[in-house]
């Protein structure tokens, strides 16, 4: 198939799908589940693939969701199978956006745009679902839970996902603060693992003790995060600058116990690149050392998320060419700020993630993960689908 009968195929069997899907997506933000509590979302997705015509797998690492959508194509039984993954699970904390659709569940909302990503895995299926006959392979859609623990892919692959299903390729988006219609390709960047370390100190001074050794933690971070439209800019700058002040970076979070007997410290630490970690792992016990402290490191850093240079590349060459998609960015840097497991699905299929757009500045739709008055904007859902359903479906094509 041609790029331009993908782009048309699929943009009108996509069309079958986007009040439903916009519907679909407000249904889960008002009812918000935690990392390992999806059920309910599962149960929308899985309802809704089977109304596709879709087999559905459920209870896959937790509560994941597993649907395969074959081709009828001539060879389709032999062609390559590729995996779409899209997260289902909340954040802990309260929403602060007001719409008729705010989260009714205290202490939980989407804030990070998993109701957008599901409602477009669902879209995706279906959409690939109506164009069977032109699909020369097949393509695994996995809705996954637990992505904020960092737990959800590596249960779902423990579970055998990619076992059953073994991948060529992986792809999946990320909701960005960035205008709808722009979507952002990272050859060869993605996000950051994370390293965790915990500090206990006792005696006299221990809590005086422990602020000082964080505020050394703190001093190892090389990176903030943005706090105004002039930050956010200069970021998005030097993420798209190669070699640029982003291409070696440290970001440190850290939590102080001062009323435990002894005192602890828990610090998050991601860096790029990954290899840096048991340097930075030296520079820590240097630090307790010298506070009387002792550490301890729970296990072994959490692998970063990296989108293969060569998938990024031709996935990009396609999306600049699809008309839903208004402009094609490229970074050139990790996103300093939080991991990815979806990077665990990569170490097994080479492919990609993409940054999808969601902000609307003019409406006051900003778009940032994690931000408590998150908001995106819903023309999203459809951009998403489209982009994603047309270059799997170009993608099964390739050689």
């Amino acid at each position: 198939m041609t790029g331009v009968e993908v782009h048309k195929a699929v943009d009108a069997a996509a069309a079958l799908s986007d009040e439903g899907l916009i519907a679909l997506r407000r249904d889960i933000h008002r009812h918000p589940e935690l990392a390992g509590g999806e059920a309910r979302t599962a149960a929308l997705v899985a309802d809704r693939l089977r109304a596709a015509g879709l087999a559905v797998d459920t209870g896959v690492g937790g509560h994941g969701v597993v649907t395969v959508v074959d081709g009828l194509l001539d060879g389709a039984g032999s062609g390559p199978t590729l995996l779409y993954r899209a997260d289902m699970d909340a954040v802990a904390d309260d929403e602060r956006y007001v719409s008729d659709f705010a989260s009714q569940v205290p202490g939980a909302a989407h804030l990070c745009g998993h109701d957008l990503h599901t409602a477009i895995g669902v879209g995706v299926a279906e959409t690939l679902a109506r164009l069977r006959d032109r699909l020369a392979g097949r393509v695994v859609v996995v809705f996954q839970p637990a992505e904020e623990t960092l737990e959800g892919a590596q249960a779902m692959i423990d579970d055998g996902v990619l076992d059953r299903y073994p991948a060529r390729e992986a792809y999946a988006l990320h909701c960005a603060p960035l205008p709808v219609g722009v979507i952002t390709a990272m050859p060869g960047a993605g996000h950051p693992g994370q390293d965790t370390c915990h500090f206990e100190l006792a005696g006299p001074g221990a809590a005086d003790a422990g602020r000082r050794l964080l505020q050394q933690v703190a001093e190892l971070t090389t990176v903030t995060r943005p706090g105004s439209a002039e930050d956010f800019a200069a970021l998005l700058s030097a993420l798209q600058t190669p070699d640029g002040p982003l291409a070696r970076f440290v970001f440190a979070d850290s939590r102080l116990n001062a009323d435990a007997d002894p005192v602890t410290a828990d610090v998050w630490l991601r860096a790029w690149p990954e290899s840096r970690h048991p340097e930075l792992r030296e520079q820590l016990r240097q630090l307790a050392a010298g506070a009387g402290a002792t550490v301890t490191f729970p296990g072994p850093p959490f692998p970063a998320m990296v989108c293969s240079p060569a998938h990024t590349e031709a996935a990009a060459a396609y999306l600049r060419d699809d008309p839903s998609v208004d402009t094609v960015m490229t970074m050139h840097a990790a996103w300093p700020f939080s991991g990815e497991d979806f990077g665990l699905f990569l170490h097994r299929a080479p492919g990609a993630m993409f940054w999808l757009g969601v902000a609307d500045p003019g409406a006051g739709v900003n778009g940032i993960p994690h931000a408590p008055d998150f908001a995106a904007d819903e023309r999203a859902i459809g951009i998403g689908v489209r982009a994603m359903a047309g270059l799997l479906l170009h993608r099964l094509h390739a050689a």
